[in-house]
């Protein structure tokens, strides 16, 4: 069936069965297990997740690519609608792991990344494709020119990993630049305070990143002592990411002693 892709939802269909496979090896699911494809277009990987998984979920918002879907592809439940508007509590199966597989429209893909680690007890892992310099972001180490908000949060809430890169003639229209494909563990522990004071930390530090710490993050840090056990001379992207949760908890012990 032929299919006209649509810029405004930043379609680039995946067409490269390599890739397929070794997306579809990188999953860490069981026979039974619960798999949630965001955007499966018109199913190029969709058939080979139905094909091994009895449990396969996919949000689709393009209502033209889910009538594609409904005919070619069996044993998938459609969801029709925006990604960044699902209630993924209401997505995943309870009793089971639950794992998302993507290729993330590249105009949305960072929001799709908050909004997957906000909501990251509720998943095992995540094999998402994306422009590859986000991917490079996501690993980024400190003092480099990709580490930054993305870095710090995605390393702090889960264990991210660059599988394989990802060409652009593997896409049907081929994008613009490389894109890669990234597994995203989610296996870290919980922390001793809310995600909230965290992601106000470190949005805080690198929206002034030039400036010393002390002086961008005095809207967080008020006009009290410094905390001790930090070199607030340092600027945003010199912290490691555990330095931010040390400073997140900190600050969580001591309004709870206000």
């Amino acid at each position: 069936m032929s299919f006209k892709t649509k810029k405004s939802l930043g379609q680039h269909f995946l067409n490269d069965k390599l890739v397929i496979y070794q997306i579809m090896d990188a999953i860490g699911a069981e026979e039974a297990d619960r798999v949630i494809e965001i955007g499966p277009g018109t199913g190029a990987l969709t058939k080979w997740l139905a094909e091994k998984f009895s449990d396969v979920h996919a949000i689709e918002l393009d209502e033209r690519a889910i009538k594609v879907l409904e005919q070619e592809v069996e044993n998938v439940v459609i969801h029709k609608n925006d990604v960044l508007k699902v209630k993924w509590p209401e997505m995943i199966a309870p009793d089971k792991k639950n794992i998302v597989v993507g290729n993330l429209p590249y105009y949305i893909t960072s929001q799709i990344l908050f909004d997957l680690l906000e909501n990251r007890e509720l998943f095992s892992e995540a094999i998402l494709m994306m422009q590859k310099e986000v991917a490079e972001r996501l690993v980024a180490e400190p003092a480099t020119k990709e580490y930054g908000i993305l870095s710090v949060q995605t390393q702090l809430f889960c264990s991210p990993e660059i599988l394989f890169d990802v060409a652009p003639r593997s896409f049907t229209p081929p994008p613009k630049v490389t894109s890669a494909v990234v597994k995203l563990h989610f296996d870290k522990p919980d922390y001793p305070f809310a995600d909230k004071k965290l992601k106000s930390i470190v949005r805080t530090a690198f929206n002034q990143r030039r400036k010393k710490l002390s002086n961008s993050l005095k809207p967080v840090l008020g006009d009290d002592d410094l905390p001790e056990g930090f070199n607030f001379d340092d600027r945003a992207e010199h912290w490691a990411p555990d330095i931010y949760a040390k400073l997140a908890e900190q600050l969580n012990q001591s309004d709870s002693l206000s």
